[in-house]
């Protein structure tokens, strides 16, 4: 009873480090993106309180119907989500593996055997006890040389108590790693919608490219028209019909391939989607999405609501816990086990109350000599800690470049935007006074050529700035964690529960 008391008061006792979250360097602003440069930003406004935080479906800030219709199929069907998943279950799994040794095992093997003993080792058995016997004379034979029947009904319990923490550091680094499999299941989540957003808007500037093609190709062929006719009058020469075909006939080519990347992107979203490629399509849709205002918050949230981050800082906890289940290594074991049950040769008798049997009793184990090999343990799972820690904060100064790129993107791509629509204008300007120069017999039709490929070059430069725009906005979106915050990891007590 004592023992027990003793194992009892013990078991509160813990050994290992307290784990603190170790702090990370956070700026104070965001320096790419501030207030200042919304008015020049597009989309960009002074956030409200409301809006400090992106929440839910996030690709909804977009306004696309067809991008909200993919990313719902995101969840349900992507493979690699599928596969986090699985993995976040089997991680919750060995939570629950770890907390059954808190308690006691218990186990029964009923069991009904039929036994002869030989017959040679019987009798020789026997002849030895004549030999030692009395004076008498009277040899005695054995009677273990006939059949009989044992009849067996035992039940087995033993307990451990986690006397020093080991039980409790082993149930803690299993809920640890099942936190940070499910940031990352969520973090492959996010990965995945953010792919799609980008491979949708590509696909749209595909579209918007061959949209621009084709109206050029339209143009290039009325201008190889006018060539021809002023050649046929004699007004022209074979040398501008020759210079008009090479033209349209370079941009027939270049409409032609456009036809390949679209596919590719196509392709892409219907794998992410969880898709056949073969059967699945987009309609054509040239990209006219603005760039919507990002709620992008304080720095500091930033360590709450990326789910890279948090899986980072849950594996350090997870290391942590190791450290204790090593330490404990240098404390005794103490088990305590019964035995009890029913055994009898008889099976009228099987369960009457003279058959009964039990046995019950402490052991203790403690390592006296391992030549360093706990010490070495402990060491390890130190080392092993501090490299979490390197990788929690590159985890993070990285996410805080990734946010300031993008943020940097939107803000310059913003100015260029405007620039290059002037640039495109002034194209337009330049081209039509080549026309005129021409039909007037000025200029050579070269610098009808020499226009016309600086506007066809701008206006592709315009429609790429601003295809680089929106998957900018999609890159930070991912940058700052979606809609998703550290909060809404599962709890250790919801690891255990039965709900998925």
């Amino acid at each position: 009873m004592s023992l027990t008391v003793t194992a009892c008061l013990l078991a509160g006792c813990t050994v290992g480090p307290k784990y603190h979250t170790p702090p990370a360097e956070t700026p104070v602003a965001y320096k790419e993106l501030t207030p200042a440069d919304y008015k020049n930003t597009d989309g960009w406004k002074v956030a409200q309180p409301k809006d400090d935080a992106l929440r839910g479906k996030w690709w909804e800030i977009f306004g696309d119907p067809q991008l909200n219709a993919l990313e719902e199929k995101v969840n349900v069907s992507d493979q690699n989500i599928a596969a986090a998943a699985a993995r976040f279950f089997a991680a919750r799994a060995l939570v629950k593996e770890a907390r059954s040794q808190l308690f006691p095992t218990v186990a029964t093997n009923p069991a009904i055997t039929v036994q002869r003993p030989s017959a040679t080792l019987s009798n020789g058995k026997a002849g030895g006890s004549s030999n030692s016997g009395s004076g008498s004379g009277t040899g005695s034979t054995s009677s273990a040389t006939g059949t009989f029947t044992e009849y067996t009904f035992p039940f087995d319990a033993t307990w451990q108590p986690d006397l020093f923490g080991r039980i409790r550091n082993t149930i803690k680094s299993a809920a640890y790693g099942a936190q940070a499999s499910a940031a990352d299941l969520e973090n492959t989540r996010l990965t995945v919608q953010a792919d799609v957003a980008v491979d949708y808007f590509q696909l749209r500037g595909e579209d918007a490219l061959k949209q621009l093609l084709d109206a050029t190709v339209v143009a290039y062929q009325n201008s190889l028209d006018f060539t021809r006719a002023q050649y046929e009058t004699g007004v022209g020469t074979d040398e501008a019909v020759a210079q008009a075909e090479t033209q349209l006939e370079a941009t027939q080519a270049q409409d032609a391939a456009l036809g390949i990347q679209r596919a590719q992107f196509e392709h892409a979203i219907a794998m992410l989607t969880g898709q056949p490629a073969s059967t699945f399509s987009i309609p054509v849709e040239p990209l006219t999405s603005k760039p919507p205002a990002i709620p992008i918050g304080v720095p500091s949230q930033l360590l709450e609501r990326r789910p890279d981050i948090a899986a980072a800082e849950r594996l350090m906890a997870q290391a942590n816990a190791q450290i204790g289940i090593a330490r404990a290594a240098y404390f005794p074991n103490l088990t305590l086990s019964a035995a009890a049950g029913f055994e009898s040769s008889s099976f009228t008798s099987w369960f009457s109350w003279p058959s009964r049997f039990f046995s019950i009793g402490p052991a203790a184990a403690e390592t006296i000599f391992d030549a360093g090999l706990r010490r070495a343990t402990v060491q390890q799972y130190r080392a092993q800690y501090d490299e979490t820690v390197a990788n929690y904060r590159q985890t993070v100064l990285t996410a805080f470049q990734q946010v300031e790129d993008n943020l940097a993107s939107l803000r310059i791509l913003s100015v260029e935007i405007q620039y290059q629509d002037t640039a495109v204008k002034s194209a337009e300007k330049s081209l039509a006074i080549a026309k005129d120069r021409y039909s007037l017999g000025i200029d050579p039709y070269l610098n009808v050529l020499t226009a016309q490929t600086a506007l066809l070059s701008n206006q592709e430069t315009a429609v790429n700035l601003r295809i680089q725009q929106m998957t900018a906005s999609g890159g930070l979106i991912e940058a700052l964690g979606g809609g998703w915050n550290a909060s809404q990891l599962p709890s250790p007590a919801q690891l255990i529960s039965k709900v998925p």
